[in-house]
């Protein structure tokens, strides 16, 4: 399976998660946008970047890359994301169906790999733990949004 269509399988997933939490979903037109989707919740327009893991199997930790890869038919480039680029990035563990819910600053912190460790037998809890199915993240955030009471403009008739 190629890398675009494990991004196609981990947008799609990501789509469904938001459908089934009544979230509207938003998909930009092309693919120039550094962000992949935008959730609608409760009115507030919430940017999505969304990424899939794939297994190590020597260490046995998911891995995804966090940054930006850009392509045309000869070369591919990596960019690090901006912290305007995106809200949050939805990291898809296909085989189990999990997604890992990072804040942008988060995301943007780590080095240009995360390690998801997905085993029992570990004795700490790595900082990703945290971030694990957080979806009530992305409800927090749409939730701290400040509102503008814009009331309608009083036209006022002026002569000359």
């Amino acid at each position: 399976m190629d890398t675009k269509l494990k991004g196609d399988i981990a947008e799609q997933a990501a789509v469904l998660h938001a459908l089934k939490r009544g979230w509207g979903v938003l998909k930009p037109v092309g693919d120039r946008l550094p962000y992949d989707l935008a959730f609608d919740v409760e009115g507030t327009l919430v940017k999505i970047q969304v990424k899939y893991a794939w297994l190590d199997e020597p260490c046995g930790n998911y891995v995804v890359d966090n940054r930006r890869t850009k392509t045309n038919r000869r070369i591919m480039l990596r960019e690090v994301y901006k912290a305007a680029d995106f809200d949050f990035a939805l990291v898809y563990i296909e085989n189990i169906d999990l997604f890992y819910i990072f804040p942008v600053d988060v995301f943007i912190d780590y080095g240009s790999e995360i390690h998801l460790v997905e085993a029992k037998k570990r004795q700490r809890k790595p900082r990703s733990a945290q971030y694990r199915n957080a979806w009530e993240l992305i409800s927090s955030k749409s939730l701290s949004k400040e509102y503008c009471d814009c009331s309608p403009v009083e036209l006022v008739q002026v002569e000359f």
